[in-house]
């Protein structure tokens, strides 16, 4: 099936900064309850009565989700008279299934899910539905057409990977890093490299040679780096370029580039805005790294589900189009837009918070990049 391309829609014209810390107590639980992989609940600002909008994470491990999502969601769902509560899978199907259930049963009146798995959750989504709770597939696709999906438009991403590391090397042998195999952002990451020029998966061109192409599991960086070590091994470390869909994996590629003394010499890409992954930018080692401030898609989510709390309809909340999922579901979504961060545009990043200039400058030579004197 065909994805129809939309114009991107950008929620919210106030960034929502996410705390480095907590002044509540019951935030302060949440957060190492959740970590923990427990089920949490933390309660609204100046007071509780609201609704309660209910987060199902698939693993809180991952930095990104303490750092940056979950803050901005929850102020968001706060700001909007709610209260939050969350759990986390621990990369568990099954416990994600039962986890939509226990929010569900703590009175969560609207569920977020980021899905580990978009099939085997469906079950739970349909149940949530049926049962008047109104469910937002958060960051990643669940195929079911009465879900809200917001995202960043993950195609638009996997262009503008490809673009920047076309635009350093048009030429020769490459091998895409592709994510979870059961996520169907991977897909829509590869579908979007193919807009940019790549040839489709398993293809090549007069110019363009694939020499390895995979899905990692988990997107773990563990295993990009074992994919990338066996695609150098079975082709003499002959490769030019690495299509990579994310700063972890990414961070995986650039360590079996380096053990054979490739490091910054072949183009890789990335995406997320992971603060190691922005600092190889600076230094060389990744030429670009797509950014989607979770901040913005937390408090796109947030205001949503408060927006869910008051009229279940999920066509009636703002800023929604039409998307046409790869399964042909007509989906109600909102899409944020991501930006690409090369060595050029750095300073990007820093003037908008996201990260401080010993971090993205260690051990980059002074006055080799913008933002880095």
């Amino acid at each position: 099936m065909k994805i129809r391309r939309l114009v991107p829609v950008v929620i919210g014209a106030t960034l929502v900064i996410a705390a480095c810390g907590s002044d509540s107590k019951d935030e302060a639980a949440s957060t190492t309850a959740a970590a923990a992989g427990g089920d949490t609940t933390a309660a609204a600002a100046g007071g509780g009565g609201g609704c309660t909008v209910g987060v199902s994470w698939n693993n809180y491990q991952e930095e990104r989700w303490a750092k940056w999502d979950e803050p901005a969601l929850k102020k968001a769902i706060e700001a909007g008279g709610g209260k939050y509560i969350s759990n986390d899978a621990a990369s568990s199907e099954e416990k994600q299934a039962s986890n939509v259930e226990n929010l569900i049963s703590q009175g969560a009146k609207v569920v977020v899910i980021l899905a580990q798995n978009g099939e085997a959750i469906k079950p739970a989504v349909a149940a949530a539905i049926g049962n008047g709770v109104p469910v937002i597939a958060y960051d990643r696709l669940i195929e079911d057409p009465k879900a809200l999906y917001i995202t960043f438009d993950n195609k638009l991403v996997g262009k503008m990977q490809a673009e920047a590391l076309l635009k350093v090397k048009d030429s020769g042998n490459f091998v895409v890093i592709k994510g979870n195999k059961a996520d169907a952002n991977a897909d829509f990451l590869r579908a979007g490299m193919v807009e940019a020029g790549l040839p489709p998966a398993g293809e090549s061109n007069d110019k363009l040679k694939n020499v390895g192409e995979t899905y990692t599991d988990n997107w773990d960086p563990k295993n990009a780096q074992t994919s990338m070590e066996q695609f150098l091994t079975a082709n003499d470390n002959k490769i030019d370029i690495a299509f990579v869909e994310n700063d972890g994996m990414a961070g995986g590629v650039i360590a079996a580039l380096a053990a054979q003394g490739l490091a910054g010499k072949v183009p890789v890409s990335g995406q997320d805005g992971d603060a190691a992954a922005l600092n190889r930018v600076a230094l060389g080692t990744q030429t670009v790294d797509v950014w989607k401030d979770a901040r913005l898609l937390g408090d796109a989510a947030g205001k949503a589900a408060a927006q869910l709390c008051k009229d279940k309809d999920i066509k009636k909340v703002s800023g929604v189009v039409q998307f046409t999922s790869p399964g042909g579901n007509d989906m109600t979504s909102i899409f944020l837009t991501p930006q690409p961060i090369t060595k050029d545009n750095l300073k990007v990043v820093l003037d908008a918070g996201w990260i401080t200039q010993d971090v993205l400058c260690k051990d980059v030579k002074a006055g080799s990049v913008a933002g880095c004197p």
